[in-house]
């Protein structure tokens, strides 16, 4: 079903005042689509500290951990609810060998990972304890093979090493290994990035290679093709036209999109800016929505039935590092600025759900938007994790149609919708969540519920001082979640204020 949604300033006229009417008519009588957990995915690449002090500190390791994994980190995940967790790449993926991450650590041999700081990569973090950290946390595993620089052998052994039960010596080795029964992995990545750190290849190219790995990699349950970069929609209409005639070689294109403030070489710091690099980020956070419409265009041309989803497996705010990190290592703060573009994203891929199947956000620990960052023996949740608990509620909820009537925002002459929303149905609970992007502004708006009645309601709220409040180490929280006081609905309808610079929760129940 193709969702609706409208974005638009509406007014009225009092004299010859303007006033702004905003309105959102949720519509639960249309819905229809399940909204996937799997939009809520995460990232973990060789990366910087995302994997080695971030969540993986080694079992000698003094920080409190289960198998080498810190305690606190699998925790908040827990709590977080994340779902599905994609490694080991990104670039990273396409120079990766993971027979190099296989058996005793002692005996693995080191790598140098060219494509993140140059250090030194020692293989003690593998496929066996990728995967034993996925079940400590709950979360789905999606492994991105090795198409670059790898071979269709090389891939066809590892899904076999994985998932299968048969005798074999792909099974016996990972006997061998610790490792008796297969495992469960439902996604299967077939290269990464291949228009650049994968291959520099054109789409031509990569299609017909694609359609060779997924052809032996048996046992690859969900195999995603890898899609464009931002706007390549010419990558998009290759590889549909040449893959959806052999839909049972692929279920998933992925789409790549960073936000990027300032552009790619004049990047900007992710805490130090002003109200002109804030109404920056979030219209280009709001693009979302043009390429997800664009790209989903073409994939209707070729798959009307929507059979093969959109995968956007790496999105998020990508700033200059902090002062005196490692350049290659891509550490990053996070503020409320971050937080609110993550509920645009996510509110976005929601009203997208009958393509978009599966999102994940770079990346999970002390890279680019995390929600987790860590120094030393602490840990920091950041503003972007509480969007994504916060967001839990939407997760295998059904989507409920909005149309939004919003005021605009504007700086320096330029406008985008100053609300942003999305909204679900589950287990009898209805829950709205909305973005206030303005950061000088409560915004009040009339909230509409047709198709169903509810009597209660109660909300939840992420806000801060600035648009620049940060949680830093030592420090109390500036950015959480509170709860957030709303009026019951009479016949349907309730007044709603929300904050300037916020993300809001609405819970109604009968």
């Amino acid at each position: 079903m193709k969702i609706k949604k409208i974005l638009l300033a509406a007014f009225v006229f009092v004299g010859s005042v303007a006033i702004a009417q905003n309105k959102i008519i949720a519509h639960t009588d249309q819905a229809k689509t399940v909204i996937d957990k799997d939009i809520y995915g995460h990232f973990a690449e060789h990366l910087g500290r995302c994997i080695y002090g971030g969540f993986y500190v080694g079992e000698e390791s003094a920080i409190e951990n289960v198998k080498g994994f810190r305690l606190d980190v699998i925790n908040a995940l827990k709590e977080m609810q994340i779902p599905l967790l994609r490694w080991p790449g990104g670039c990273f993926a396409d120079t990766y060998n993971w027979k190099d991450g296989i058996g005793p650590k002692s005996d693995r041999p080191s790598i140098v990972n060219v494509h993140w700081g140059g250090v030194t990569e020692d293989n003690s973090f593998g496929t066996h304890e990728f995967m034993d950290f996925c079940e400590l946390i709950g979360a789905e595993a999606y492994v991105n093979l090795n198409v670059g620089s790898g071979s269709v052998r090389e891939a066809k052994e590892w899904v076999e090493y994985m998932t299968s039960s048969n005798k074999s010596p792909m099974t016996e080795l990972r006997k061998k290994n610790g490792r008796e029964e297969p495992w469960k992995v439902k996604y299967w990545g077939i290269g990464n990035e291949n228009w650049g750190c994968g291959g520099h290849m054109t789409p031509e190219y990569y299609a017909d290679l694609y359609r060779n790995y997924a052809t032996y990699c048996h046992g690859a349950d969900f195999k995603i093709a890898g899609g464009a970069n931002v706007d390549d929609y010419n990558w998009t209409e290759v590889l549909m036209k040449k893959l959806s005639r052999h839909q049972f070689l692929v279920d998933g294109l992925s789409l790549h999109y960073y936000t990027i403030p300032g552009g790619w070489s004049h990047k900007q710091s992710a805490t130090k800016f002003g109200e002109p690099m804030y109404y920056e980020t979030l219209q280009k956070a709001l693009r979302m929505e043009e390429l997800v419409n664009r790209h989903s265009t073409i994939m209707d041309k070729y798959d009307p039935a929507k059979k093969i989803a959109l995968i956007v497996d790496e999105w998020g705010q990508w700033y200059d590092v902090e002062p005196g990190t490692n350049p290659g290592f891509l550490y990053q703060q996070n503020t409320l600025r971050d937080a609110i573009s993550a509920g645009v994203h996510l509110n976005i891929f929601n009203n997208h759900a009958d393509r978009v199947r599966m999102a994940n956000i770079a990346q999970m620990v002390n890279v680019l938007q995390a929600v987790i960052l860590t120094k030393d023996e602490q840990m920091l949740l950041t503003p972007t994790y509480y969007v994504f608990k916060m967001y839990s509620v939407h997760h295998d909820a059904t989507l409920v149609p909005v149309n939004l009537e919003s005021e605009m925002y504007e700086v320096d002459g330029k406008k985008i919708p100053a609300l942003n929303a999305s909204a679900s149905v589950k287990d009898g609970e209805m829950n709205l969540t909305v973005c206030n992007l303005n950061p000088n502004k409560d915004i009040e708006f009339e909230y509409t519920v047709t198709g169903d009645t509810y009597s209660n309601a109660s909300g939840q709220i992420i806000t801060g001082s600035k648009i620049n409040s940060m949680n830093d180490f030592g420090k109390p929280e500036s950015v959480t979640l509170k709860g957030f006081e709303v009026n019951k609905p009479k016949h349907g309808k309730m007044k709603v204020k929300i904050p300037a610079k916020s993300v809001v929760l609405i819970s109604l129940s009968k």
